[in-house]
């Protein structure tokens, strides 16, 4: 008990220090708009107990969408203490108390993802985010799952990195893994993994709760080889082989393997070399 409120101190105390500083910096357009959520998200992340090892890193190459699976908000912490990050979000996290603040602070891009036809005004406010410079992040599959698994891509959103590109343009596709792996330094199994993960009806205030009380988890973000997109590229094509290197990295890591990696980050030689599958341009 003593650890939690510790804890919910620390990040009270830094959420008011920050909060003001990243409104004024969003407002203004100032560089610490990008830093200051980084290093929020870096104390939240030790106040939980979460320790990241990080296979690979992101991409240099803009405009860059990175694609990750997705298992719990923690995802949120564990990506934004690596490198700093625009997430596409959910819009019912628009609403959350607090949550929903942190968000739109971060410059978080919300999607109703039932309103098909809201895809387009969302594509274009995500290239405008990676025009800009920053690696917007992508979860995939539209929802959280158990952490066990990969669930399947969904490719509507991927046509948001066409719309970043000029007319011959070309711009990258990153696969990102999430693996929670170990609790108090203790393999978690299947069964475990929930402790991390927060998905369908979890309640959210009492898996936050949970995890400031197990703390002490470790997770693994793997970094694949970006897959270069030029404007015709299949988005449907590029979301299956983005979902199997997600797969494959996530699996490794689940098991304590390293991936296999591919040598090169040329479009061609490197998804064939990662997938087995070449990317094909769709037909104009």
């Amino acid at each position: 008990m003593i650890r939690v409120t510790f804890a919910l101190l620390v990040m009270a105390v830094v959420s008011l220090i920050g909060i003001p500083l990243q409104w004024i910096s969003v407002r203004l357009g100032l560089p610490s708009r990008r830093w200051i959520p980084w290093l929020f998200h870096n104390i939240c992340r030790r106040m939980f107990g979460v320790r990241v090892s990080v296979r690979g890193a992101p991409a240099g190459e803009r405009p860059l969408l990175l694609v990750s699976n997705h298992c719990s908000w923690l995802d949120i912490i564990v990506l934004s203490s690596i490198a700093p990050l625009v997430f596409v979000a959910k819009s019912e996290i628009e609403r959350w108390p607090l949550f929903g603040l942190f968000a739109k602070l971060q410059r978080s891009i919300f999607v109703n993802r039932s309103r098909r036809q809201e895809t387009g005004a969302v594509n274009q406010l995500i290239a405008s985010r990676m025009s800009e410079g920053d690696p917007v992040v992508l979860f995939g599959e539209g929802t959280a799952s158990d952490g066990n698994l990969v669930l399947p891509f969904r490719s509507a959103l991927l046509g948001a990195l066409k719309e970043a590109l000029d007319q011959g343009g070309r711009g990258y596709v990153q696969p990102v893994s999430i693996a929670y792996t170990r609790l108090q330094g203790i393999p978690m199994g299947r069964q475990h993994r929930p402790v991390a993960a927060c998905y369908g009806e979890t309640n959210l205030v009492r898996h936050l709760k949970r995890v400031l009380q197990e703390g002490a988890i470790d997770v693994t973000v793997s970094f694949g080889v970006p897959l270069e997109v030029e404007p015709a590229t299949d988005r449907k094509q590029l979301a299956r082989l983005t979902e199997d290197a997600v797969r494959r990295m996530t699996s490794s890591a689940l098991a304590g393997r390293e991936p296999r990696r591919a040598a090169s980050a040329t479009l061609g030689d490197s998804v064939g070399e990662m997938t087995g599958v070449s990317l094909t341009a769709e037909s104009r």
